[in-house]
């Protein structure tokens, strides 16, 4: 489990091929994981990934086929910058919510313009989850904890603060550029929940 609230921005050091799947080895910049035990999760612009060697500030992980399928990842090459944050511990304040690792799909920058001090970004989700993303409700862009201006249609917008620019990877993000997204598990389970009411 994870908040959203970005740790730090690392890099893709390598991608290495491994019958059909890839092994990456990510430097995580500023985010110590050498307290992370082989096995622990760490969230790679917002896809939950486990560490399967470690070094202070770099980790390995083994990545499925549908894993690449379904993110950014299955793009990413060896200096890609990635946001990064380990998994939520006991105790730990929760700043964002409540975001699991688990990536719904891949949507797409459709507009970008300054707004005061901050940046307003649009973005156009698959049509499968735009029923999830609702006005003030949260959003996961690319591991970040984001909350929905206005939405429209399959598109919604929101606005990024100096500091979410400074610490992410989003300020470097102009129209096309792909993001994880993940809708709010909260959404999820109430849809489910209804469909059984039925």
């Amino acid at each position: 489990m994870f908040t959203g609230i970005v740790q730090g921005v690392g890099r893709i050091r390598s991608v290495e091929p491994r019958g059909g799947d890839v092994t990456l080895w990510i430097e995580t910049g500023p985010v110590q994981v050498g307290d992370v035990q082989v096995g622990g999760s760490i969230a790679v612009s917002g896809a939950c990934l486990t560490a399967t060697q470690l070094e202070s500030h770099a980790f390995a992980a083994d990545v499925s086929r549908a894993t690449l399928s379904l993110t950014t990842l299955g793009s990413a090459t060896a200096g890609t910058r990635v946001n990064i944050e380990k998994a939520l511990t006991a105790g730990q304040a929760l700043g964002g919510h409540y975001v699991t690792g688990h990536v719904d799909g891949v949507g797409r920058v459709v507009a970008r313009h300054d707004d005061a001090r901050s940046v307003r970004m649009e973005f156009e989700v698959p049509a499968e989850l735009a029923r999830y993303v609702a006005r003030k409700g949260s959003v996961c862009v690319d591991g970040v904890s984001l909350t929905v201006n206005g939405v429209q249609g399959r598109r919604f917008d929101v606005n990024l603060v100096p500091h979410t620019l400074e610490l992410t990877v989003l300020a470097g993000c102009e129209p096309g550029t792909a993001v994880n997204l993940e809708v709010d598990i909260i959404a999820r389970y109430l849809e489910r929940m209804m469909e059984a009411g039925r």
